[in-house]
């Protein structure tokens, strides 16, 4: 509210219409009574203080430009907060994507994997395959591909020679190949 020129001063002394008018001097002294708090309360929002700073000055920007409409001057500490939080959440809601629209898309296109089902309809009809294979066949196959033994380690375990293990797995493959359940793998 703006002074007349016959109110009092605080010394209870009339001011004198000649007097230079300062606008807004409770304002000076509310900035340099309250500026660490509401500076320390600007701190908790951002996590830089320059940051902090900028966003303390534009509040107070907004508080001098609303100083006449603010009738209670004992609420100026919410009404300064109110503006920080509220200048904060903007600042926020406005902040640069650093997303751009392309022709291209950066990620590579995956293939689409194999479906589950099917990929256990394969190991049913493999393992019937393997499981009309006579028992020798059947125990060497299993040894070398699904035991991961080499030729050496598989002659080892059925105390037969490298050789044995050569053919009875060529056999055993070509036995497979044949096999019409596997047809549609092949």
């Amino acid at each position: 509210m703006r002074p007349s020129a016959s109110a009092r001063t605080s010394y209870g002394v009339r001011a004198s219409s000649a007097a230079p008018y300062v606008p807004y001097p409770s304002f000076t002294s509310f900035v340099k009574a309250r500026g660490p708090v509401l500076l320390r309360a600007a701190r908790s929002l951002t996590a830089n203080p320059s940051d902090a700073e900028d966003l303390l000055q534009t509040a107070l920007t907004k508080t001098y430009v609303a100083w006449d409409r603010i009738e209670d001057h004992r609420a100026l500490d919410g009404y300064v907060r109110r503006a920080l939080l509220n200048t904060r959440t903007s600042q926020w809601r406005k902040r640069k994507v650093d997303e751009f629209a392309c022709d291209e898309l950066p990620e590579p296109e995956t293939a689409p994997g194999p479906d589950p089902a099917e990929q256990q309809s394969l190991h049913d009809a493999m393992w019937r395959a393997v499981l009309k294979l006579p028992p020798r066949q059947r125990a060497m196959v299993v040894l070398r591909y699904y035991e991961d033994l080499s030729e050496a380690q598989t002659a080892e375990v059925l105390g037969v020679s490298v050789g044995t293990v050569k053919s009875a797995v060529s056999r055993a493959l070509g036995k497979l190949r044949q096999d019409p359940e596997l047809a549609p793998v092949r």
